[in-house]
């Protein structure tokens, strides 16, 4: 789908290694080049982390967890992921403080992912909802349905040509299936 000639390419995910880690060699695989590439820790998520080091701080009620997490949500949208991290860390002592350290070692490692104000200053998304959604609602629900089978060759080839559809792509598509060869042939 010509990827190498978008201007910027984004990648969210929810933190886990395990994701982040191939992310590069996709990279690699896709021809892209650093500068079009951005890697985003879906916003939605570091709330969540942020909720659960209030959630460890016994000693405060709902108020208080409620206000510090407003107040950290809007320091990482504003691009103050060290102030951010700096707030876990003078919270972190007491008998829940090791589980309150895996939490601030979350922010540590991820805080050159947490870059929401420059993404959402490029206009793009920082979170995975509409993509999560999509997956829920078009191959959870149309896909594999009560009393539904695919085959999975059949099952991507539909949700490719869906993708050309919605994309406003289908004529692009029909072109690229009239052209001596075909880039579906490659």
């Amino acid at each position: 789908m010509n990827i190498k000639e978008a201007d910027q390419v984004l990648f969210v995910s929810d933190g886990a290694k395990w994701i982040w880690n191939r992310v590069s060699a996709l990279v690699d695989s896709l021809g892209l080049i650093s500068s079009q590439v951005h890697e985003l820790v879906d916003f939605y998520h570091a709330v969540e982390h942020l909720g659960s080091v209030a959630k460890l701080r016994k000693n405060w009620n709902a108020s208080t967890r409620k206000k510090w997490v407003k107040k950290q949500r809007g320091l990482l949208l504003k691009g103050f992921v060290p102030k951010v991290i700096e707030a876990v860390r003078q919270i972190c002592r007491g008998r829940n403080s090791k589980e309150i350290r895996t939490q601030r070692d979350y922010f540590v490692n991820n805080q050159n992912r947490m870059a929401y104000k420059k993404i959402k200053d490029m206009k793009l998304p920082i979170g995975s909802g509409g993509v999560e959604s999509t997956i829920r609602r078009v191959v959870n629900l149309r896909l594999k349905g009560p009393c539904i089978f695919w085959l999975k060759e059949n099952a991507d080839a539909l949700l490719m040509l869906r993708s050309f559809f919605k994309a406003g792509r289908w004529n692009m598509l029909k072109n690229m299936a009239n052209s001596p060869l075909s880039v579906m042939e490659k």
